[in-house]
């Protein structure tokens, strides 16, 4: 049997595989630009207008860049591990991540249930 485990922030995401009582790392994914400071995302780092002339200008929120960019790094994450768990590399999966939007696990597969059903289960929740 096969655990993957995943330890990742905004930007980084390790992959280690556990079997046989030996953890081993097999992926490395990055992706820098979740990182980055709007600013530097916005002018190529420079922190300064695309011609160095004018006054310094941003508009709309400072955070939407880089809320776009760790959003796209987590689908991407989330790509690798669907091909990884398709191709049959692993057989459970362990993620260690900054709670950042996670509210409550459950540690169920609730994909056969009804609709109904999942609608139940979370409904009233108070998180």
């Amino acid at each position: 049997m096969v655990t993957y485990i995943v330890a990742a922030d905004a930007a980084r995401a390790r992959i280690f595989a556990r079997a046989a009582g030996k953890v081993t790392e097999v992926e490395s994914l990055v992706h820098p630009e979740s990182r980055q400071h709007t600013g530097d995302l916005r002018t190529g780092g420079k922190g300064e207008s695309s011609g160095g002339h004018g006054s310094l200008h941003q508009t709309g929120d400072d955070g939407a860049t880089s809320d776009k960019h760790q959003d796209f790094f987590a689908k991407e994450v989330a790509q690798y591990l669907k091909q990884t768990a398709n191709d049959g590399k692993f057989d459970q999966l362990i993620i260690a991540a900054a709670p950042k939007l996670v509210t409550e696990t459950v540690d169920k597969d609730l994909s056969h249930e009804s609709a109904d059903e999942i609608k139940a289960r979370f409904t009233g929740l108070t998180h």
